[in-house]
Order: C-alpha cells, then structure tokens, then sequence
C-alpha cells in the first residue's frame, strides 16, 4: 500500500515536471514561400520572392500586438578585405582581414524600425539587424566578430551595402492582417548561386515568441549551367576547348583585321 502510494505521487511529480518543462505556444507561424527555386540566366537582372505567412493562434490566446523580423542569409564564403593607404608616395595594402564563412547576402526586413520593437541588448542577443549579424574574422590565431564599429566590419559591410548585397528595410513587412503578413524579398542582378536561407521571428512586447525557417535557391539554367557543369566535371576537356576557342578568335581576328 506505501509502495502504491509513493509510485502515484512519483508519477504526480513527473507529470507536473514535464508540464512545466514543456509548455504548449500560444502562437506558431505558417510561412509560404512564393518561388523555392529561381532559375538564372545570362539576362537575370534580379528578381523578388514574396514571403507570405500566417500566425496560428491557440484558442482562447489574447490577442497582442505582433512584430516580424525576416531576415535572409545567402551562401557563406570566405571574403579577405584589405586596408590601402600612401606609402612614399603609392597606393599600397597595409592591412588585410579575412572574413570565415560570412553571408555573401544579407536582407533584414522588419514591419517597423528595429528600436521600436527590441531593445538594444535583446536585438544584440537575437542578431537582429545588420550590425548584430555576427561576422567571424580571423584575428591572429583566433576566430571571433569584433565590435560594431571596427573599420574592417564597417567598410566590409558598407561594401556590401553599395553593390546592394547587404540591407535594411523597416518597412519591409507588411501585416495584410492583424495576423497575416508578407515580405518582399528583393534579389539583385549580382545575388550569388546556391541555397538562401529565410528567418522569421515573431515578436511582441520586446520579446520572441516563436520562430521559423524556410529556404529558397538561384540556380543556373540554360547555356550558363552546361558551361559551369563541363567545367566542374570534364575540367581538362574544358581548358583544351578554351584554349582551342582562344587559338581561333585570334587567328580570326588577324585574318578580318590584316593589312595588305
């Protein structure tokens, strides 16, 4: 009987334990994505992905006034940056940075100001907005991101920014509804190829409820993809073509353009 009444209060305290270790959301988010593959050719010039998504709300929830970050990573890459000055007199580099495995595309879109929907030290914490990205450099022997206003990270960002790689649009979200929002996702001419990555956070009073992930991709397509797919797999055949190719250009042009 003491056996049966300590294995019922056991199995009282683990229920209780796992309902308060794993409460149920309120809110979760459905996103829709409008293309999940973008084919590019030699005439691309950019192009948009819509993002729609609904907030599924909990029966019963009360209804609060909701804040959305998307934010859009593109393929990572190694990036070196270098610092020129005048030395007696030439331009020359005098120091250089490398960047680890950083977005070669950031896009940061929100429904308001970023201030206006975390404070600073929650919007460092979450890595929202481009200047709380994190940005691995190799500094010595160690791998780490510096402090915002380092003139590597602010050059290699504001470069990214002018050839319209990196950004920031606070008014890049648009709520349809009080809880259906979409976001346009604008892509340039110069958008690298592989997989993107899209992050949405759902916020309210300051803080996160919830969020998701959902992707896209830029592929090449047509002429360009045969080249890029003989130069990967046939390598050798490809360089004695380009030579080839090369050898004949030339003896062509000095035929068209030879004086008598």
């Amino acid at each position: 009987m003491v056996a049966c009444r300590q294995s019922l209060g056991f199995a009282a305290i683990l229920a209780a334990s796992m309902i308060g270790a794993a409460p149920a959301e309120a809110e979760r988010i459905i996103p829709s994505i409008s293309r999940h593959r973008v084919q590019v050719t030699s005439s691309f010039d950019g192009t948009q992905i819509v993002l729609f998504a609904a907030i599924d709300r909990e029966a019963g929830a009360p209804p609060r006034n909701y804040d959305i970050v998307v934010t859009v990573f593109g393929p990572k890459q190694t990036v070196v940056t270098r610092r020129k000055a005048r030395v007696l007199g030439i331009w020359a580099n005098v120091a250089s940075r490398t960047f680890i495995n950083v977005p070669t595309f950031i896009s940061v879109l929100t429904n308001k100001p970023i201030d206006g929907i975390v404070k600073p030290e929650v919007a460092r914490r979450l890595q929202i907005g481009l200047e709380n990205i994190v940005l691995p450099q190799q500094i010595g022997p160690d791998i780490a991101d510096t402090v915002r206003d380092d003139p590597f990270r602010v050059n290699f960002v504001k470069l990214q920014v002018e050839q319209k790689l990196y950004s920031e649009l606070n008014n890049g979200v648009t709520f349809v509804s009080p809880i259906v929002f979409r976001a346009d996702i604008q892509l340039p001419a110069v958008a690298p190829i592989g997989s993107y990555e899209v992050d949405v956070k759902l916020l309210a009073d300051g803080n996160m409820i919830t969020r998701v992930n959902t992707a896209f991709e830029l592929v090449k397509f047509g002429f360009e993809q045969r080249v890029a797919d003989a130069a990967r797999n046939h390598g050798v055949f490809y360089g004695l073509a380009t030579v080839l190719m090369a050898f004949v250009t030339g003896w062509l042009a000095s035929v068209v353009f030879r004086r008598d």
